[in-house]
Protein backbone atom coordinates (compact mmCIF):
# COMPACT_ATOMS: atom_id res chain seq x y z
CA UNK A 1 0.00 0.00 0.00
CA UNK A 2 2.57 2.17 0.68
CA UNK A 3 4.35 2.04 -2.60
CA UNK A 4 1.26 2.80 -3.95
CA UNK A 5 0.70 5.79 -2.36
CA UNK A 6 4.25 7.09 -2.71
CA UNK A 7 3.26 6.42 -7.22
CA UNK A 8 0.28 8.47 -6.35
CA UNK A 9 1.77 11.24 -4.85
CA UNK A 10 4.68 11.34 -6.97
CA UNK A 11 2.33 11.51 -9.86
CA UNK A 12 0.02 14.14 -8.54
CA UNK A 13 3.01 16.21 -8.21
CA UNK A 14 4.16 15.82 -11.68
CA UNK A 15 0.36 16.67 -12.69
CA UNK A 16 0.45 19.69 -10.59
CA UNK A 17 3.71 20.94 -11.84
CA UNK A 18 3.05 20.20 -15.73
CA UNK A 19 -0.05 22.21 -14.57
CA UNK A 20 1.54 25.05 -13.09
CA UNK A 21 4.41 25.18 -16.29
CA UNK A 22 4.77 28.02 -18.50
CA UNK A 23 2.51 27.18 -21.75
CA UNK A 24 5.33 28.21 -24.07
CA UNK A 25 6.87 25.25 -23.28
CA UNK A 26 4.59 23.19 -24.95
CA UNK A 27 4.34 25.39 -27.91
CA UNK A 28 5.26 24.88 -31.59
CA UNK A 29 7.49 26.37 -34.28
CA UNK A 30 6.93 26.06 -37.73
CA UNK A 31 8.58 27.43 -40.68
CA UNK A 32 7.99 27.30 -43.85
CA UNK A 33 9.80 27.51 -46.88
CA UNK A 34 8.36 28.95 -50.17
CA UNK A 35 10.00 27.92 -53.83
CA UNK A 36 10.08 31.33 -55.99
CA UNK A 37 11.86 29.24 -58.83
CA UNK A 38 10.45 29.76 -62.22
CA UNK A 39 9.47 26.47 -62.61
CA UNK A 40 7.60 26.19 -59.24
CA UNK A 41 6.11 30.15 -58.91
CA UNK A 42 2.66 29.23 -60.21
CA UNK A 43 2.66 26.54 -57.80
CA UNK A 44 2.67 29.08 -54.79
CA UNK A 45 -1.58 29.84 -54.82
CA UNK A 46 -1.74 26.11 -53.45
CA UNK A 47 0.24 27.15 -50.26
CA UNK A 48 -2.41 29.45 -49.03
CA UNK A 49 -4.42 26.67 -47.95
CA UNK A 50 -1.73 25.46 -45.78
CA UNK A 51 -0.80 29.13 -44.89
CA UNK A 52 -4.56 29.16 -43.41
CA UNK A 53 -4.69 26.12 -42.27
CA UNK A 54 -1.09 27.06 -39.89
CA UNK A 55 -3.02 30.22 -38.36
CA UNK A 56 -6.15 29.12 -37.94
CA UNK A 57 -4.78 26.19 -35.85
CA UNK A 58 -1.32 27.49 -34.19
CA UNK A 59 -1.99 28.84 -31.17
CA UNK A 60 -0.78 31.08 -27.74
CA UNK A 61 2.91 30.67 -27.51
CA UNK A 62 3.46 29.06 -31.09
CA UNK A 63 5.65 30.37 -33.85
CA UNK A 64 4.93 30.74 -37.41
CA UNK A 65 7.56 31.73 -39.84
CA UNK A 66 7.38 32.04 -43.74
CA UNK A 67 10.01 32.50 -46.42
CA UNK A 68 11.12 32.26 -49.78
CA UNK A 69 13.22 30.23 -51.28
CA UNK A 70 15.29 32.42 -54.04
CA UNK A 71 18.87 32.54 -55.25
CA UNK A 72 20.47 32.62 -51.89
CA UNK A 73 18.29 31.86 -48.94
CA UNK A 74 20.24 32.14 -45.53
CA UNK A 75 19.43 36.15 -45.33
CA UNK A 76 17.03 38.01 -43.18
CA UNK A 77 15.78 39.75 -46.58
CA UNK A 78 13.69 36.30 -47.49
CA UNK A 79 11.47 36.26 -44.33
CA UNK A 80 8.04 37.26 -45.51
CA UNK A 81 6.20 37.86 -42.37
CA UNK A 82 6.91 35.99 -38.70
CA UNK A 83 4.90 36.28 -35.43
CA UNK A 84 5.22 34.12 -32.10
CA UNK A 85 1.29 34.35 -30.91
CA UNK A 86 0.79 36.28 -27.77
CA UNK A 87 -1.12 35.08 -25.05
CA UNK A 88 -4.16 37.58 -25.48
CA UNK A 89 -6.65 36.29 -27.67
CA UNK A 90 -7.46 39.82 -29.21
CA UNK A 91 -3.68 40.64 -29.86
CA UNK A 92 -3.17 37.42 -31.77
CA UNK A 93 -5.98 37.39 -33.62
CA UNK A 94 -4.39 40.94 -34.97
CA UNK A 95 -0.89 38.86 -35.50
CA UNK A 96 -2.58 36.72 -37.37
CA UNK A 97 -4.53 39.08 -39.67
CA UNK A 98 -1.30 40.92 -40.35
CA UNK A 99 0.30 37.88 -41.12
CA UNK A 100 -2.54 37.28 -43.71
CA UNK A 101 -2.15 40.45 -45.25
CA UNK A 102 1.74 40.08 -45.52
CA UNK A 103 0.88 36.71 -47.29
CA UNK A 104 -1.39 38.45 -49.73
CA UNK A 105 0.70 41.23 -50.36
CA UNK A 106 3.67 38.91 -51.23
CA UNK A 107 2.00 36.65 -53.45
CA UNK A 108 0.12 39.20 -55.35
CA UNK A 109 3.16 40.66 -56.50
CA UNK A 110 5.78 37.64 -56.33
CA UNK A 111 8.87 37.85 -59.07
CA UNK A 112 10.68 34.30 -59.50
CA UNK A 113 14.16 33.74 -58.96
CA UNK A 114 16.62 32.14 -61.33
CA UNK A 115 18.22 29.93 -58.96
CA UNK A 116 17.25 27.70 -55.64
CA UNK A 117 19.11 27.75 -52.87
CA UNK A 118 17.10 25.60 -50.58
CA UNK A 119 20.20 24.56 -48.09
CA UNK A 120 20.24 27.89 -47.44
CA UNK A 121 16.66 28.01 -46.68
CA UNK A 122 16.49 25.55 -44.51
CA UNK A 123 19.79 26.26 -42.52
CA UNK A 124 17.88 29.84 -41.87
CA UNK A 125 15.11 28.05 -40.32
CA UNK A 126 16.76 25.51 -38.45
CA UNK A 127 19.18 28.55 -36.85
CA UNK A 128 15.42 30.98 -36.47
CA UNK A 129 13.60 27.47 -34.53
CA UNK A 130 16.36 26.64 -32.41
CA UNK A 131 17.00 30.26 -31.56
CA UNK A 132 12.90 30.59 -30.37
CA UNK A 133 13.17 26.81 -29.15
CA UNK A 134 9.64 25.39 -28.96
CA UNK A 135 9.12 22.16 -27.64
CA UNK A 136 8.27 21.23 -31.64
CA UNK A 137 10.28 22.35 -34.16
CA UNK A 138 8.91 21.93 -38.43
CA UNK A 139 10.19 22.84 -41.10
CA UNK A 140 7.91 22.48 -44.28
CA UNK A 141 9.16 22.92 -47.80
CA UNK A 142 6.54 24.15 -50.50
CA UNK A 143 9.05 23.48 -53.62
CA UNK A 144 9.89 20.46 -55.70
CA UNK A 145 13.35 20.01 -53.92
CA UNK A 146 14.96 20.73 -57.07
CA UNK A 147 18.20 22.89 -56.10
CA UNK A 148 20.32 25.17 -58.24
CA UNK A 149 22.91 27.28 -56.87
CA UNK A 150 24.89 30.42 -58.24
CA UNK A 151 28.53 29.16 -58.86
CA UNK A 152 30.70 29.44 -55.97
CA UNK A 153 27.82 29.06 -52.98
CA UNK A 154 28.99 26.23 -50.86
CA UNK A 155 26.22 24.01 -49.29
CA UNK A 156 27.80 20.87 -49.12
CA UNK A 157 28.26 20.77 -45.26
CA UNK A 158 25.91 19.08 -42.52
CA UNK A 159 23.26 20.46 -41.38
CA UNK A 160 21.93 19.81 -37.28
CA UNK A 161 18.80 19.03 -37.35
CA UNK A 162 18.05 17.59 -34.02
CA UNK A 163 14.84 17.75 -32.70
CA UNK A 164 13.57 19.06 -36.48
CA UNK A 165 10.92 17.38 -38.58
CA UNK A 166 11.05 18.40 -41.60
CA UNK A 167 7.84 18.09 -44.45
CA UNK A 168 8.29 18.29 -48.18
CA UNK A 169 4.93 19.66 -49.55
CA UNK A 170 3.80 19.52 -52.80
CA UNK A 171 7.31 17.91 -54.19
CA UNK A 172 5.85 18.44 -58.43
CA UNK A 173 7.19 16.40 -61.02
CA UNK A 174 9.91 17.98 -63.25
CA UNK A 175 9.45 17.28 -67.14
CA UNK A 176 12.67 15.81 -66.92
CA UNK A 177 11.24 13.67 -64.38
CA UNK A 178 8.37 12.34 -66.75
CA UNK A 179 11.26 11.04 -68.81
CA UNK A 180 13.54 9.66 -66.34
CA UNK A 181 11.64 9.05 -63.14
CA UNK A 182 15.01 7.69 -61.22
CA UNK A 183 15.61 11.62 -61.33
CA UNK A 184 11.86 12.65 -59.27
CA UNK A 185 13.36 9.44 -56.51
CA UNK A 186 17.01 10.54 -56.07
CA UNK A 187 15.73 14.01 -55.40
CA UNK A 188 13.88 12.81 -52.35
CA UNK A 189 16.29 10.41 -51.02
CA UNK A 190 19.22 12.91 -51.56
CA UNK A 191 16.78 15.01 -49.20
CA UNK A 192 15.79 12.16 -47.13
CA UNK A 193 19.41 11.90 -46.51
CA UNK A 194 20.72 14.83 -46.09
CA UNK A 195 17.83 15.36 -42.90
CA UNK A 196 18.08 12.35 -41.52
CA UNK A 197 22.30 12.71 -40.98
CA UNK A 198 21.43 15.79 -39.62
CA UNK A 199 19.13 14.29 -37.04
CA UNK A 200 16.10 15.22 -37.77
CA UNK A 201 12.76 13.42 -39.32
CA UNK A 202 11.88 13.03 -42.58
CA UNK A 203 8.13 13.20 -44.10
CA UNK A 204 6.64 13.40 -47.77
CA UNK A 205 3.00 14.74 -47.52
CA UNK A 206 1.62 15.35 -51.10
CA UNK A 207 -1.86 15.38 -49.68
CA UNK A 208 -2.31 18.64 -47.49
CA UNK A 209 -4.88 17.20 -45.06
CA UNK A 210 -2.10 14.56 -44.10
CA UNK A 211 -0.22 17.46 -42.65
CA UNK A 212 -3.20 17.42 -39.68
CA UNK A 213 -2.03 13.87 -38.38
CA UNK A 214 1.80 15.34 -38.60
CA UNK A 215 1.20 18.54 -36.37
CA UNK A 216 -0.95 16.89 -33.84
CA UNK A 217 1.80 13.88 -33.52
Amino acid sequence: MKKKSIVMIIFLIGALLSGCSDTYSHSRGVYMLLDTSGTYKSELNKANAIINYLLGTLQTGDFLGVARIDTGSFSEQDIIAKAKFDRRPSVSNTQKRIFREKMDQFLSSIKSSPFTDVNGGILQAVEYLNEINPAEKYILIFSDLKEELVKGYVRDFPIQMNGLIVVALNVTKLQSDNIDPREYLDRLDYWKNRVEQGGGKWQVVNDPERLDEIMKG
